[in-house]
């Protein structure tokens, strides 16, 4: 199920970015409010979303998200207007948050805990595998006409949630007992607990500052470091390949050297120690911010793919560090409450920080924008020597979490 998802979404991400600046002509702040958009329903409907899995049915969540998931992207394809492709994200997010959670849910249920460790390595590996054959099929169908692959990949993962409302089974599911069900008290009872925490660890309070200029930043390079390639520069033997080809190429060979770079980190680096894994934070982070400028100042298309190589691979990496990071020294009754608040605080930077980003991108060029995305992040080069300081003079609280030396 997810190596198939991941083969249908590749096959729409291929192409997705050039429909709508080539086909829908949508403006950089547009762009970015596309974005927005489905941060935004992410965001709102992630909670009670998560009811539906909790105590109906994982299946109905997952199939009922599935088939929303392929409708926004039926109609974004079909019907290139800036408004309707805001509709459309808005249905892509909303089937999105029914699959989220629910999906591993649903595995660990069916096959139990002990199993689905290893069934979540090996899905990762299936669904890498398939994003790269997602990634050549997307190319092949785009070259045909821009808007085939989304529109295909669509109805592809719709028809996948026909199969699964088919054949998908649930033999593991409890319901959840009312007082262990989500919900928007919930949702408010962990923002205190998380606020709570974080006033007695000035450390996290840094460290959720980062997550939060991580935020700020990555929405404006999302949606428009494709315009400013299309906008700046001419692919070689265009009249042989079309942009989708070298989009397709410059996707996969990120992806791979994503991976690479992750097992790199993943063998160098001690992620039981909260000090090494701050430093290689601010590393790779050292890395995206000059690739950011790079990206932005280059003039010619060999220097502009390689920062996005090394930002795609620099991404990649931050992420597993920085939540190896927030995780360390937490008492385990509090750590999900902090992990669920470093994701929040991202989601709230990239809706706040992303419309400011396009309106730059609108009014002046999206050079400019993407320039004030590398400045937006700049400021974690300060924050994580000071995020080190202070967790240095932390006690280390109780609890089985690893802690430092």
């Amino acid at each position: 199920m997810q190596g198939a998802l991941a083969l249908f979404t590749g096959i729409i991400f291929t192409a997705s970015s050039i429909y709508q600046v080539t086909v829908a002509g949508l403006t950089p702040l547009q762009l970015v409010l596309v974005g927005t958009t489905i941060e935004l329903s992410i965001f709102i409907f992630e909670i009670p979303t998560g009811v539906v899995a909790d105590v109906y049915s994982r299946r109905l969540s997952i199939i009922f998200g599935m088939f929303l998931i392929g409708l926004g992207s039926l109609v974004e394809g079909t019907f290139p207007i800036f408004w309707v492709i805001l509709l459309a994200q808005i249905l892509w997010g909303v089937g999105y948050t029914f699959t989220s959670g629910a999906t591993e849910a649903w595995i660990t249920d069916e096959i139990g805990e002990a199993a689905a460790g290893r069934a979540f390595l090996r899905g990762n590996q299936v669904d890498q595998i398939a994003s790269l054959a997602g990634i050549g099929l997307g190319v092949v169908l785009g070259s045909l006409r821009i808007s085939l692959p989304i529109q295909i990949g669509g109805l592809l993962i719709a028809l996948l949630g026909l199969f699964l409302a088919l054949f998908m089974a649930e033999t593991g599911f409890e319901p959840a007992p009312s007082q262990e069900r989500n919900s928007w008290q919930k949702l408010a009872h962990t923002f205190r607990e998380g606020v709570g925490t974080v006033r007695t660890r000035p450390a996290l309070m840094t460290i959720l500052s980062i997550g939060l200029i991580y935020g700020l930043y990555s929405e404006g390079y999302d949606r428009l470091w494709t315009k400013h390639i299309l906008d700046r520069f001419t692919f070689p033997l265009a009249g042989l390949f079309q942009p989708v080809f070298w989009f397709g190429v410059i996707r996969a060979v990120g992806m791979i050297l994503s991976v690479g770079a992750a097992e790199l980190v993943r063998r160098r680096v001690r992620t039981e120690q909260a000090v090494a894994v701050a430093r290689a934070c601010w590393a790779v982070s050292a890395v995206l911010v000059i690739s950011l400028f790079g990206f932005a100042l280059a003039n010619t298309l060999l220097v502009a793919v390689i920062a996005i190589w090394l930002i795609s691979m620099s991404r990649n990496v931050i992420g597993p560090l920085y939540t190896a990071w927030v995780n360390q020294r937490l008492d385990s009754r509090v750590r999900a409450t902090v992990l669920s608040m470093s994701s929040q605080v991202d989601a709230i930077g990239q809706v706040a920080g992303g419309p400011v980003v396009g309106v730059i991108g609108s009014r002046l060029s999206v050079q400019a924008a993407l320039i004030a995305s590398g400045l937006t992040l700049s400021p974690v080069l300060l924050l994580f020597p000071r995020a080190i300081r202070l967790n240095n003079g932390e006690p280390i609280q109780r609890g089985p979490a690893i802690s430092e030396e």
